[in-house]
């Protein structure tokens, strides 16, 4: 079986980063990847869908240091669904994309012009387990 994604969009917000309790630096952000076509009318309609992404470790640090709003990103990763409950009681769940592998494709001011001076960051080892128990996350403040 596979769980694989790719995604080329741009980030809807800068990247939150925080440390878990064993120290791994955790990096989340929304991004949003576009589609357009045509309807039965001939219409020309856009779609945009939105991606919770969570990187760690380097990948983090990198996302903290070069990402902001509106950068044109590749990423690589898996989908994960987390479920929790919050102290009230109340049931949530997120899907999320793990990233694995990051590389900064755009300025991030939408010309597609590549920095040069940025570095591009190389595949990241998941240093946690998949699933709704991975150790460190926040039981109540998900990305």
């Amino acid at each position: 079986m596979v769980n694989k994604v790719q995604l080329i969009g741009r980030l809807g917000k800068d990247p939150e980063v925080r440390f878990l309790p064993d120290g791994t630096q955790v990096a989340g952000f929304s991004l949003a990847t576009d589609e357009s076509y045509k309807d039965r009318s001939g219409q020309k309609v856009q779609k945009t869908e939105w991606h919770r992404i969570v990187l760690f470790g380097r990948l983090a640090e990198i996302a903290g240091q070069y990402l902001q709003k509106g950068r044109l990103v590749f990423l690589e990763g898996k989908i994960q669904t987390r479920s929790w409950e919050d102290k009230e009681g109340g049931k949530h769940s997120v899907t999320e994309i793990l990233a694995r592998d990051l590389k900064m494709l755009g300025s991030g001011n939408g010309d597609g012009a590549t920095r040069g001076s940025q570095p591009q960051a190389a595949p990241a080892a998941d240093p946690h387990p998949v699933g709704g128990d991975a150790p460190g996350y926040d039981d109540d403040i998900p990305f």
